[in-house]
């Protein structure tokens, strides 16, 4: 049972890490403008990242980033590789590399909200939690649902895709994936959102 200062802390924490999916969302609109570049920037940041993680690891601190992946990070990984911002890029990287424009940012808003705001709703509110989730909750896997429903059907205007895509995002964002979710789940969601469209 978590004290109330110590689950402000793990809250504080869980946004600062959420605010980085919410973030990768602008690489949809810098995508519509210049594609290619926005892919060199999206694999520039995560191998960027990669180095101050490894430099961070071996006691060489960069100042800012360092302590803000170090306050982002969840207990058990204080002394390891903290990889959810390396599978995020990725998840972004390969979307936008794959698919055609709608189908691309419907994957990238399903990893920057869908998977954002059902885990900060799961923290948050989350009281049933079956086994079959794996420890997460239906409260956060029906936002889950919810937000990418409303992105789908915003980007593409198609009722079939908005619910789809969703169905598939909330499927991947239950499995027990760890940070491999951010990769596994806009790459399901895109492929969601073209197969519906060839139907």
């Amino acid at each position: 049972m978590y004290t109330g200062s110590v689950l402000t802390s793990e809250m504080k924490s869980e946004i600062i890490r959420k605010l980085l999916h919410f973030l990768v969302a602008l690489s949809v609109l810098l995508a519509s403008v210049h594609l290619v570049f926005t892919l060199i920037l999206l694999l520039a940041g995560t191998v960027i990242y990669t180095i101050f993680e490894i430099l961070r690891l071996h006691g060489i601190r960069i100042p800012v980033i360092s302590a803000l992946t170090s306050f982002a990070s969840r207990p058990h990984e204080k002394d390891r590789f903290v990889l959810g911002p390396v599978t995020l890029g990725a998840g972004a990287f390969c979307s936008l590399l794959i698919f055609p424009p709608i189908p691309a940012a419907i994957a990238v808003f399903a990893l920057a909200f869908g998977d954002g705001l059902a885990s900060l709703a799961g923290k948050a509110f989350g009281r049933l939690r079956p086994r079959f989730l794996f420890g997460k909750s239906i409260e956060g896997s029906f936002v889950c649902f919810a937000v990418v429903c409303i992105c789908s059907y915003l980007v593409s205007g198609n009722i079939a895709v908005a619910f789809f895509s969703a169905l598939t995002a909330m499927l991947v964002e239950s499995l027990p994936l760890g940070d491999f979710d951010n990769l596994l789940m806009p790459l399901a969601a895109g492929l969601a959102v073209q197969l519906t469209l060839a139907l």
